[in-house]
């Protein structure tokens, strides 16, 4: 009897969570299958997988896929090795260590947009930015990072606005470390690296497979960064799937292509979740 009752109190969130998931990814495979520009609403059609096919040899698709993996990947590896390093280190007790933690957390919570805006304008900008006053002053020149560097610098706000989380879930992990451990180890001779090897990275495994996990699934679809910035240039040096599905819906009206893109976009995040899946499992079994 508890167990039917349980059952009947959790349907009505598992149905909802399931119309809320299955009825977008319908409409949007119906849709990636017709041809449906709302320019010319009145030539809708059926046309199979024409979408798709134009999708795949627009000019920009590799190189908005390279430049995907390129930025995922970067950002991944900055701000799991940064984060983990900037965790260890303030793990240690010292004066003011909670202010530190605060203001090492606060990028996280800003808005991609307003982060985005701050690096352009008051960083990176070629003749008001901080980079830019720095070059002067030390007697160079100033780079113009989102002409001359695009997707370098779309990497560089990433990291910086994700290595909080990172930095956040590496410091509770190593709060529950047994310290028992530590002191036996260091009492038997054992230096920091040799903590760092065999304690404290092992004891972190999982909390680095949920950061890289969750990271790849909102990192493939970054796209405000680009919308303020570069707008996917300079040509298409740093757009990405997400802008590039973008420019087909809201530029070219075409949601038919738009929503092929989507329906690839949702297959190619299933195998790189897999593939990371299984990567980080082996590891763990190790």
């Amino acid at each position: 009897m508890n167990a039917t009752l349980t059952r009947w109190l959790q349907a009505p969130s598992i149905i909802l969570l399931f119309i809320w998931m299955i009825v977008p990814l319908s409409l949007t495979v119906y849709f990636s299958t017709i041809r449906y520009n709302l320019l010319y609403p009145e030539r809708t059609g059926f046309i199979g997988l024409d979408n798709y096919r134009f999708f795949w040899t627009d000019p920009a698709f590799m190189p908005a896929l390279l430049n995907t993996l390129v930025l995922v990947g970067s950002v991944l590896f900055i701000t799991v090795i940064l984060g983990l390093t900037i965790a260890v280190l303030i793990d240690r007790p010292f004066r003011g260590r909670s202010i530190a933690r605060v203001m090492l957390i606060s990028p996280f919570f800003i808005m991609p947009t307003v982060s985005a805006l701050v690096w352009k304008n008051m960083l990176m900008d070629p003749n008001n930015g901080l980079f830019a006053a720095l070059a002067n002053a030390l007697g160079g020149t100033p780079i113009e990072w989102l002409q001359d560097f695009p997707l370098l610098s779309i990497i560089i706000m990433v990291s910086w606005q994700w290595t909080p989380f990172a930095i956040l879930i590496f410091m509770t992990s190593l709060q529950s470390q047994d310290q028992e451990q530590k002191e036996a180890a260091t009492l038997d001779g054992a230096g920091f690296w040799a903590q760092f090897r065999n304690l404290t990275l092992p004891h972190l495994a999982r909390p680095i497979a949920i950061v890289i996990l969750i990271q790849m699934i909102f990192h493939l679809a970054i796209f405000a960064e680009i919308f303020v910035t570069t707008s996917g240039g300079p040509g298409v040096q740093s757009t990405n799937l997400t802008y590039l599905i973008y420019i087909q819906s809201q530029q070219a009206f075409d949601v038919g292509v738009a929503s092929a893109g989507g329906v690839f976009a949702i297959i190619l995040a299933n195998i790189v979740a897999i593939f990371l899946i299984r990567a980080i499992g082996k590891t763990l079994t190790v």
